[in-house]
């Protein structure tokens, strides 16, 4: 069937050709948008306006003489009218296109009698022929590997879903001109490393042939932007892509835009009133309010968030297991308890993390700052003047997920040497994901670096305000290639 309707289609290109029209030119007339049509209808229809619109044709519908084409462009959906007395060449073009296609058309601007706002059209350009229809708009793409594959087809047929990209395209304007407006200087550094590091993750790893090197595509942001701390700035962001071989579910992507900054004589407690003030700004200017719904819970924004504790929380909610003391045993029990799998070779820092994100993030609903891990769970992270055997750090956690993570930073680079050298441990031990020894990063911190607060949040938060999985909040979703 399908194969049918393009081979009809390739029969109207054909005729089209045969007429001497070219249908792929490289412009056509256009002088508005579908927007500007309806913001102006009512004086530009009385003064006989004459206008050029350039959509695609999402319908026809043919009455004897006259014939009815909903045109949609970016902005927006209006009505042309065909005449077979004042459209030329109008049956030609009414035999020769298709839903789908795109076209110009050019005339006045009058009401129908039910009072909807059209266009008179008297000149019909091509601007493409589709040769290949549309799903019926009713009906849609509904299948998700479908859709992910074919998302151009979903945002031809859908104007929400268009909607949800424009949405997140001022998310990210947001965050940066909050930023810059707080004197941040925005930077770029470099995606691939000799070493990857900043987060624990599996990287990816490509070659480079006139090096003759392998490397890695970035993990993270942090340890470049590190580096210029050290070299003499004080504030610096970055909005880049980063790369993780890890799974794909609901909240993770192999490839995502991520955001860190990092700020010269702050601390994270200076790092909680400001993210706290990012987030509801970009919040307030994406959603319109400062109040959210996720996975059916109403998430509330505003005013000041509490604390809590992440060793307090952890105790409470494992039967009062203190992961400052509890041995691996210890932990594994638990986590079998749990009904967690636990892969051989895991240190104390990832059972730890198992159990918390088991039993503790999914209780965190309404947004709160959850401080102060151990340090063998934060290993770029400064040690609690409190407590050594916790960390100065702070993640944003809302709807039960987390969606930022911040830290006051690890300047001394001895603690730091031996924080490495106990990841290198790990790897060794068969964690693919703790963090490798990096050299050159040590020789940076061993010329000195600033008191320091660093932080990172994902696109996570926007699909969050979205309600939505993360893989539908980017167009093109990495998938297994068919066949």
């Amino acid at each position: 069937m399908l194969e049918e309707l393009i081979a009809e289609r390739k029969k109207k290109l054909e005729a089209i050709q045969r007429a001497g029209i070219d249908p792929y030119p490289a412009a056509v007339p256009r002088t508005v948008s579908a927007a500007e049509v309806a913001a102006n209808f009512d004086a530009w229809s009385s003064a006989g306006k004459e206008v050029s619109l350039v959509g695609r044709i999402m319908a026809v519908r043919s009455q004897g003489q006259i014939a009815f084409v909903d045109v949609r462009d970016e902005s927006g959906k209006i009505q042309v009218v065909l005449n077979a007395k004042t459209t030329e060449n109008c049956q030609f073009w009414l035999d020769n296109l298709d839903r789908g296609d795109f076209a110009s058309f050019t005339g006045s601007l009058f009401r129908t009698q039910k009072g909807e706002m059209s266009i008179a059209a008297t000149r019909i350009v091509l601007a493409s022929k589709s040769l290949r229809p549309l799903p019926t708009e009713w009906y849609g793409v509904e299948d998700e590997e479908l859709r992910f594959r074919e998302r151009y087809v979903e945002l031809a047929l859908k104007p929400e879903v268009r909607e949800l990209f424009r949405k997140k395209s001022v998310f990210w304007k947001t965050i940066r001109e909050f930023l810059l407006a707080e004197n941040f200087l925005e930077v770029e550094t470099g995606v691939l490393e000799a070493v990857p590091g900043g987060a624990e993750a599996e990287p990816f790893v490509t070659h480079h042939n006139t090096l003759d090197t392998d490397f890695y595509l970035r993990i993270s942001l942090e340890l470049p932007l590190k580096r210029l701390i050290v070299g003499g700035y004080e504030k610096v962001f970055e909005l880049g892509r980063i790369f993780r071989n890890e799974g794909i579910d609901r909240e993770h992507l192999q490839d995502y835009t991520q955001l860190e900054f990092y700020w010269a004589y702050h601390d994270y407690r200076d790092l909680m009133k400001l993210t706290r003030r990012l987030y509801q700004a970009t919040i307030e200017k994406v959603t319109g309010g400062l109040t959210t719904s996720f996975q059916g819970q109403a998430l509330d924004w505003s005013g000041d968030w509490p604390e809590v504790d992440y060793c307090t929380a952890f105790r409470e909610k494992n039967n009062g297991l203190d992961p400052l003391a509890a041995i691996p045993a210890d932990l594994e029990r638990r986590a079998k308890e749990l009904g967690l799998a636990i892969e051989p070779g895991l240190g104390r820092n990832r059972l730890i993390d198992l159990i918390y994100k088991k039993t503790v993030r999914p209780t965190l609903i309404q947004p709160c700052f959850l401080i102060d891990p151990p340090v063998v769970v934060s290993p770029l992270a400064k040690r609690s003047l409190k407590n050594p055997e916790v960390a100065e750090r702070v993640q944003i956690v809302a709807g039960g997920t987390e969606l930022s993570n911040g830290f006051t930073e690890l300047n001394d680079p001895l603690d730091q040497r031996a924080r490495f050298e106990e990841q290198m441990k790990l790897r060794e031990a068969g964690d693919k994901e703790a963090q490798m020894l990096d050299e050159d990063f040590l020789h940076a911190l061993e010329y000195g670096m600033p008191p320091t607060t660093g932080f990172g949040m994902s696109e996570r938060l926007f699909s969050v305000l979205m309600d939505q999985p993360i893989r539908e909040c980017v167009f093109f979703p990495l998938m297994k290639p068919k066949g």
